[in-house]
């Protein structure tokens, strides 16, 4: 009983254990420098993306192991339509936003339609859909960068530019207190939807976690929250595209946590067939993973424009590589049925960590790279060894 309750552990914590040691090794080797209130924001700014796309790939995920190829092309066109709206058309970039979220979303809907209701495998589906949309973001952008230095609007709005960031109200000399203060807020607020999370759980009968458990997930999250948000308070304050992210991850971790929707992705990948038979529409639960994977696309589109000032014919390289590592490293099972946001979210931060920290060390890309790929596949071991373990003690 005590080996079940130490691997029920191991496989809870271990990525959050796996973070904080490379955190500390990093720290250790760059001096300090990585946990600097520049380092800390240029992480936020150059990892959004992998945080917008980390929850929706989860969904695809989630619905048995699948995967979207076709991501980081679809940032790259939808960029390019939304550059060529604004700048070549004139558009107002607000209406050019709304019509880069209508092409992603029916771009996801096209890719969904042929995997839930022809049912062609998403990886030949999104594989034809990731070198299609690289080829025609080529041709929008006739193989040129198109500049987008003049939207200062859709720049300030996404996280781009010198100006991104939470207006200080109160011009404290060296500390952002504007942004200290909404780091104090969202503290509040997770901790007391955390208590009325377990409140709610003891007056409907359910069995909660010990007290001792419960305080070693709150507490070092609320901790680590006001940490991030001291070092932005000492930097330029709270950027922008932060608010992008938060509202992403907030918003799929309730629909995955709390609605019906949410537990079908589940009930999929845990067995499809059964859970058809239950009344569950799954062609319906594939079809709004991978139109969603769409429309999340197009929102990183977004967030990539501003950070690179432009629409680029290479925006989106490696975009999908980096949201499924995520995905895995933070717990998702590669079998579907298995993975939380909070999870993934980890995940993204520990590759952002291992980016960060290596680019510090001067550690060459490629060599960037070959770890990434080994920290990814250790992880899917970790998943699969510690999976077949748990089964035998519990048939012991």
């Amino acid at each position: 009983m005590g080996e079940n309750k130490m691997v029920v552990f191991i496989r809870k914590y271990a990525m959050i254990i796996v973070l904080f040691l490379v955190l500390g090794f990093f720290a250790i080797t760059t001096g300090g420098n990585i946990l600097r209130p520049m380092n800390i924001t240029s992480l936020i700014s150059q990892n959004a993306y992998v945080f917008i796309l980390t929850a929706g790939m989860l969904l695809c995920i989630l619905t048995g192991g699948n995967i979207d190829l076709s991501v980081g092309s679809i940032v790259c066109f939808t960029g390019a339509v939304g550059a060529t709206l604004m700048v070549n058309m004139g558009w107002h970039p607000a209406v050019a936003v709304v019509a880069m979220a209508i092409v992603g979303a029916l771009i996801g809907a096209f890719q969904a339609f042929w995997i839930a209701y022809v049912r062609i495998p998403p990886f030949i589906v999104t594989l034809a859909g990731m070198l299609a949309f690289r080829g025609l973001s080529n041709v929008i952008l006739n193989a040129t960068s198109i500049s987008l230095a003049e939207e200062k609007g859709f720049m300030k709005a996404f996280g781009g530019g010198s100006d991104c960031y939470i207006p200080d109200l109160f011009n404290v000399e060296g500390f952002n207190l504007t942004c200290f203060l909404i780091g104090v807020i969202v503290t509040i607020a997770f901790v007391s939807l955390q208590v009325k999370k377990r409140i709610d759980r003891r007056n409907k009968g359910y069995e909660n976690e010990k007290l001792s458990s419960f305080l070693l997930t709150t507490v070092p999250v609320a901790v680590a929250i006001m940490w991030i948000i001291t070092e932005l308070s000492l930097d330029r304050g709270f950027p922008t595209v932060l608010i992008w992210i938060m509202a992403v991850v907030l918003i799929y971790n309730y629909i995955t946590s709390n609605t019906v929707t949410g537990r079908s992705f589940y009930a999929v990948g845990g067995n499809e067939k059964a859970t058809r038979l239950s009344g569950i529409n799954t062609n319906k639960v594939y079809f709004l993973a991978y139109t969603n994977m769409g429309l999340l696309s197009a929102i990183a589109a977004m967030v990539t424009m501003a950070r690179l000032t432009s629409a680029q014919p290479t925006a989106g390289n490696s975009y999908e590589m980096d949201a499924i590592g995520a995905c895995f490293i933070g717990g998702a099972s590669a079998y579907g049925g298995i993975g939380t946001i909070p999870g993934v979210i980890i995940g993204a931060i520990l590759m952002g960590v291992i980016n960060m920290g290596m680019f510090l060390l001067g550690v060459n890309q490629d060599i960037c790279k070959v770890v990434k790929g080994a920290v990814l596949l250790l992880a899917v071991i970790f998943d699969v060894i510690s999976k077949r373990r748990f089964k035998l003690i519990a048939k012991n």
